[in-house]
């Protein structure tokens, strides 16, 4: 097998469960460390072309983090895709069997560790309401149906803006700064809060600051991201 991964979470999954097949890659595949592939452009902005050039026997995409018209000039140039669609946990797992098994691998022992280590998270003994920020200038927060919206209701924090009609919502930062929250989700991802870039704007609620790739990624960190996320969160609080 010959594969091209468009994903950052994908590449890692495919990478850490049959070695040697990746041959290409986007520049924001970070995980695993030193992954030596081809580089293939963005995820939003994939070379068509080059792709193609790697002759892959198979394409793995997400349908939020790829646009259409690309994965339709790559199958108008005889490659072939397949779409991921993850918005919540369980369709996660179902997915990354499905592209796993496309890749040619069996079930990783991972994955059956990640459901595992879900499936057995202790009730949490308070519910928070919290606002998840995504972008700064302008802000964007987490709206509905969202796979990390997902995550973190799971470890007991409920998104303030499940319920908007939009995905990823412009919020005017005094309507989160006013508005009644237990708690503010800063990840890392897609925009880069750190402690000096983010938890200033919300001088009175708690703030956690939290790795993107536990709270967004699909894939290996799925095994840990329960306790890392929950020490997290608690940790703002208490």
């Amino acid at each position: 097998m010959r594969v091209v991964s468009l994903v950052p979470s994908l590449t890692e999954a495919v990478a850490v469960t049959v070695p040697g097949v990746l041959v290409g890659a986007t520049d924001w595949c970070t995980h695993p460390a030193g992954l030596d592939v081809a580089r293939v452009g963005g995820t939003k902005n994939p070379d068509v072309p080059r792709i193609a050039a790697l002759a892959p026997d198979l394409v793995v995409a997400n349908e939020e983090e790829n646009r259409a018209p690309d994965l339709a000039a790559l199958r108008a140039a005889g490659v072939e895709v397949i779409v991921t669609e993850i918005r919540t946990l369980d369709q996660a797992f179902r997915e990354l069997a499905r592209v796993l098994a496309a890749c040619g691998a069996g079930r990783p022992r991972w994955l059956d560790e990640a459901e595992a280590a879900w499936r057995e998270l202790p009730r949490p003994a308070a519910r928070l309401r919290a606002a998840v920020p995504v972008w700064r200038r302008p802000w964007m927060v987490l709206g509905r149906d969202t796979f990390a919206g997902d995550v973190l209701a799971r470890l007991g924090v409920d998104n303030a803006y499940a319920d908007h009609a939009e995905r990823y919502p412009r919020v005017p930062v005094e309507e989160l700064t006013s508005a009644d929250l237990d708690l503010v989700v800063l990840p890392d991802e897609p925009y880069r809060f750190t402690p000096e870039d983010g938890p200033e704007a919300f001088p009175d609620t708690p703030v956690a600051l939290i790795g993107g790739r536990h709270l967004t990624w699909y894939g290996p960190s799925l095994v840990e991201a329960p306790t890392v996320l929950s020490g997290a969160l608690r940790a703002a609080v208490r």
